[in-house]
């Protein structure tokens, strides 16, 4: 637990986040009404969801050719493929990232929710559901992600968070793209459950943590000395011997 808290207690983005998760909590004890817990409820389900369709479609979206966005991808999420243990790629390098979805988020949910329940609820409803159940639900992704690849001891919990993800890292990177603890029903909604045979089919132990690149491809090269990196993906530096 403690090595887990101090990885996330220096994640950028939790920081940048807190302010508004306190704001969100400040509003929803002091203007309390039972509905707020709708409006809680939903903010967690929606994260759930933004979590998987973030990772599946624009995470793992074809590597683009133009180097500086490919870049930008490696930062946000191949490096992590490449190399799962560094904890300096469990997160983007782009912090305010999630403030700015989240401030979004509320915009549009409280134009939207506007000429149903009025300007005042609407926000209401917004800022509880966003600032508190959504980034709550964040904060739970980032635990649940962080815990699945440090090497500490673990519960049950613990390890059926780790054994489901790092399925995704070493077996098959085309599924289970859920990684907070008890949202597999998301994959089988979507049809990218992990299943054991697919992922042998699929399976290239050259490939599999460069996200089905040629490890040597220009742009992950490139990509890598821009970052500082030396090293090769644990993989590809077996095939080079």
């Amino acid at each position: 637990m403690i090595p887990t808290l101090r990885v996330l207690m220096h994640m950028g983005g939790l920081h940048r986040l807190a302010p508004f998760f306190l704001i969100g909590l400040v509003v929803l004890f002091a203007q309390f009404e039972a509905w707020m817990l709708i409006a809680l409820g939903y903010g967690v389900v929606a994260q759930f969801f933004v979590e998987y369709c973030m990772h599946r479609f624009l995470y793992h979206r074809e590597p683009p050719t133009d180097q500086g966005v490919f870049n930008d991808l490696y930062r946000s999420h191949i490096g992590h493929h490449e190399f799962p243990t560094d904890p300096e790629f469990f997160t983007g390098d782009d912090h305010w990232f999630a403030v700015r979805f989240g401030l979004v988020s509320v915009v549009v949910h409280t134009l939207a929710l506007w000429p149903l329940i009025g300007v005042t609820n609407a926000a209401l409803f917004a800022v509880v559901a966003i600032f508190v159940g959504s980034i709550g639900a964040f904060t739970f992704y980032e635990y649940c992600h962080t815990i699945a690849h440090l090497n500490v001891p673990k519960g049950r919990i613990a390890q059926r968070i780790t054994r489901s993800h790092l399925a995704h890292h070493y077996q098959d990177h085309h599924a289970t793209y859920h990684v907070s603890f008890g949202m597999g029903w998301i994959d089988r909604l979507f049809g990218t459950k992990h299943d054991a045979d697919v992922a042998r089919q699929r399976y290239d132990r050259e490939t599999m943590l460069s996200l089905g690149m040629d490890p040597e491809d220009l742009r992950l090269v490139t990509a890598r000395k821009a970052y500082g990196i030396t090293k090769m993906p644990r993989n590809s530096a077996a095939k080079s011997t």
